[in-house]
Formats: C-alpha cells, sequence, structure tokens
C-alpha cells in the first residue's frame, strides 16, 4: 500500500444533522492537519478548534481526532473532522482537503485498504457493511459477530485443518516406499469426516444467515381478485398495495419488505395469472413469471368459494416451497386453519381481517428455517455459501480419491478446498473479486 494517494470522504450520512463527519486517510493527513486545524492532534484525543480552508479562512468550529498508522481503521494515518451537520459545512470541509492533495474515496475505499493493510480479514471487512445495512436486531448482532473474527475464525480453523491433512498426505506419498500405509490406519478418513461435519455445520448458519442479510423473497401468486393485494397488505400492516372488486388492478410488481421474529421477508405482489388480450397486462403477467423463477417460496392464493387451487397456472417450480393460501374464508364461514392438501400446505385465513394471518407468518419462519435464530448464525453473502458448497464437494471428492488409495488426486481435492475457504477471508482473492465487493460499499466505509 506504499505511495498510495491520500484519500477523503464524507463519513456521516448526507443532508442535515447534528454533526458531519470528513475522514482523511494516508501519508499527507498529518499535513492536511496542521493546515486545516493548524496542528497534529495529540493521537486519539479529541480537539476542539477551527476548521481552515487551504487559504487560512475559518471554515467551522469542531472536533478532530488523529489515528497515527498502523493504529488506525485503515492501517494509516487517519484524521477525523466533526464538523456541524448540513451539505454546505461538509463540502467545504471535503473541498479543502481535496484542495490541499487529498483525493475522493471510492466506495468502500477504506474499508478495503483496512483489508489491505491486515487490519481486517474480507469476512470482517463485509460485516462492516452488513452492520450498516442490517435491516433487524438479530442481523446486526451476527454481522457483529462476524467483525468480532467468529467466522474468521471457523473458517481459519478449517483451513489449518485442510492443509495439516494435505501435508501428512503428501509426506505418505513421498515416503510410498515405507512399509508402513499411513492412510490404511483410517486417521486420514477420520479426519476428513470430521472436516466434512465442521463445514456442513457452517454451511447451515451461512445460509441462515444470507436469509437474515438478504431476506426471504416470497411470491404471492394466483389468479385475477384472489386477494393477492389484500394479503400483501395484511402481512405488511399498511395499504401498499391498490384493492379493488376489478379484476386485474394489479399489473405491475410491488415489493415490499417486513420482519417476522427478526426474519426480513421480501414480499412481492404479482399480476393475475391469466389469459389476456391487454397488453399492459400482458407485461405485468410476463413479469410476474420473472418473480416466480427468482422467489424462495410462493402463495399461491385462491378463493375460499373455488373450493381448491389451481396449481396449472403455475411452471417450473418443482424446487420451491409452495404454500396455499384458502382466502376470503368470510364468505364461506370456515375457521382459519394450517390443513395438508396433497402434501403442501394450505393456509385457510382471510386477508381482508388478517383473520388467520398468524398461521401463515409462521409457515414461513418455518420455511425460512430459522425457528432458532440464535446466537449460532452467522451472517453470510451468497459468495460464501458458493465457496463453502465448493470445498464441501472437494471433500466429498477427497473421501472418494482416499477410498481409491489415489493419494495424488487426494492431496489434489485437499488443495483445491483449502483453496475455497481461503477466498472467504480473502486469504486466495483476486482484484475482480475485491473490486466488486468494495464497489457496494458506503463512499466513507
Amino acid at each position: 500500500m506504499d505511495n498510495q494517494p491520500t484519500i477523503c470522504a464524507l463519513a456521516s450520512a448526507i443532508g442535515q444533522g447534528g454533526i458531519s463527519v470528513v475522514r482523511i486517510s494516508g501519508a499527507a493527513a498529518g499535513t492536511i492537519a496542521k493546515q486545516m486545524f493548524g496542528q497534529i492532534p495529540k493521537p486519539r484525543y479529541a480537539h476542539y478548534g477551527w476548521f481552515m480552508d487551504e487559504n487560512g479562512t475559518q471554515i467551522d468550529k469542531g472536533i478532530a481526532l488523529f489515528f497515527p498508522a498502523p493504529h488506525s481503521f485503515t492501517g494509516e494515518d487517519v484524521l477525523e473532522l466533526q464538523g456541524h451537520g448540513g451539505l454546505q459545512v461538509a463540502r467545504l470541509l471535503l473541498d479543502a482537503a481535496l484542495a490541499l492533495g487529498a483525493t475522493a474515496a471510492e466506495p468502500g475505499e477504506f474499508s478495503k485498504r483496512g483489508f489491505l493493510n491486515g487490519k481486517m480479514d474480507l469476512l470482517q471487512a463485509e460485516a462492516v457493511a452488513d452492520i450498516i445495512d442490517a435491516s433487524s436486531q438479530q442481523s446486526a448482532r451476527s454481522a457483529l459477530r462476524s467483525l468480532s473474527g467468529e467466522f474468521s475464525a471457523q473458517v481459519s480453523a478449517l483451513t489449518k485443518a485442510l492443509i495439516e491433512l494435505r501435508v501428512f498426505v503428501e509426506a505418505t506419498i513421498d515416503f510410498a516406499d515405507e512399509e508402513i500405509d499411513f492412510l490404511a490406519s483410517g486417521e486420514v478418513e477420520n479426519k476428513l469426516g470430521k472436516i466434512k461435519q465442521d463445514i456442513q455445520t457452517i454451511l447451515v448458519s451461512a445460509e441462515q444467515g444470507a436469509i437474515l442479510r438478504d431476506g426471504l423473497n416470497i411470491a404471492i401468486v394466483g389468479k385475477p381478485n384472489a386477494g393477492k393485494s389484500s394479503l400483501l397488505n395484511a402481512l405488511t400492516k399498511q395499504p401498499s398495495a391498490i384493492v379493488t372488486d376489478i379484476a386485474g388492478t394489479t399489473r405491475d410488481v410491488l415489493k415490499e419488505t417486513v420482519n417476522i421474529n427478526g426474519m426480513p421477508l421480501n414480499i412481492i405482489d404479482t399480476a393475475g395469472l391469466r389469459a389476456s388480450e391487454d397488453k399492459i397486462e400482458q407485461e405485468g403477467i410476463k413479469r410476474a413469471h420473472s418473480e416466480i423463477e427468482q422467489a424462495d417460496a410462493l402463495l399461491l392464493v385462491f378463493d375460499a368459494q373455488d373450493g381448491a387451487a389451481d396449481l396449472s397456472i403455475l411452471t417450473s417450480v418443482d424446487d420451491k416451497a409452495i404454500v396455499l393460501v384458502k382466502n376470503k374464508i368470510d364468505l364461506t364461514g370456515e375457521p382459519a386453519v394450517a390443513t395438508v392438501v396433497d402434501g403442501k400446505t394450505q393456509i385457510s385465513l382471510c386477508a381482508k381481517n388478517a383473520q388467520g394471518i398468524d398461521l401463515l407468518q409462521q409457515k414461513l419462519v418455518d420455511i425460512a428455517g430459522l425457528n432458532a435464530v440464535g446466537e449460532g448464525v452467522l451472517l453470510a453473502r451468497k459468495r460464501h455459501i458458493i465457496a463453502l458448497q465448493s470445498a464441501l464437494s472437494s471433500v466429498d471428492s477427497a473421501l472418494t480419491q482416499l477410498d481409491a488409495d489415489a493419494c495424488e488426486l487426494l492431496a489434489q481435492d485437499l488443495h483445491h478446498a483449502a483453496q475455497d475457504l481461503g477466498q472467504i477471508t480473502g486469504e486466495f482473492s483476486s482484484d475482480d473479486l475485491l473490486g466488486e465487493i468494495f464497489s457496494s460499499f458506503c463512499i466513507g466505509k
């Protein structure tokens, strides 16, 4: 990270507020502090005084903090200026820093420098953004656990175990002429089995964490006038969608996010599925099918007066959880109840008056597998899950090679598994991967 430009950005939210924070990181931070604050503040002490521009003109009065390298968030010299909230004060402070030699930071560049300077691994860097974006208390706690290094420690322990096992296997290859068959002792098989079990445990936790982070995508589908929009309103507890007696009212996709027991649900209301000559409605139906393909689960809503759900309106949904929602039971006098029909859960309810909505909410929690959202869930991203799945596949292949006494292939599979896990923490990573990850961060992070 030598010869990197000094960067600056607004670290607080844009808009009016109590304070605005400008963060400056890099070798020139101390020099900029002298010119903008009149001195380099004592490390990690709050100093109150005037902020000045490059010409010595007073801009604002506030608090300056200085964190010398390597004891800072980025591992570089870091200066933070806390002035009064408002766009103009922040803009003047940033303009002054830029005039004194700093450059505007890219999205996530402060966190990226912290990673590259060894202040955190990739998992911890991502956890910084996840804490900021957390949509529930549970997801915030899980992100905090990743930031503290718990997820990294588990992955690193597995990586170390794989490397040690690979060394053992390669030693066996090097001493193939010895009479002792190390692999036949069962030690390698036992250790591989333990590693596989540990990866599976982390993977389950990570998959739950991914749901906590991104939410479960639930598409509400069905024929026109089945009460889909009313169901969306009942789940969100607000009039999110227009509800009328006219079939085909919903012509576009409407998305809302709600939290149930700390689990974010992305509820998607779609156009009624039917044959139509209306071009606008046809486009809505096309978008509905697109949402069905991407959804994690479907709520197939039908009118209780129709008697049964028409599954023929759905195509290519064999891999998705489908909940049958028998709506408008107020018109048939049926009770709100959860039953099983042809192997699928059916919830009888009335979306109009929210009768039976609690039964549906519990079923959605069951689908997510988050009945016991607890301290063991690790907030994860899709790339983490892909890497864990790939590592698990390599371990399975290694077990196959072990049975076939293919030592060289066994060692190679162990190497691939370790590399897969190394991508999670950033031990093995490409510039393209880092660019993709940090580009989604806030500018000031």
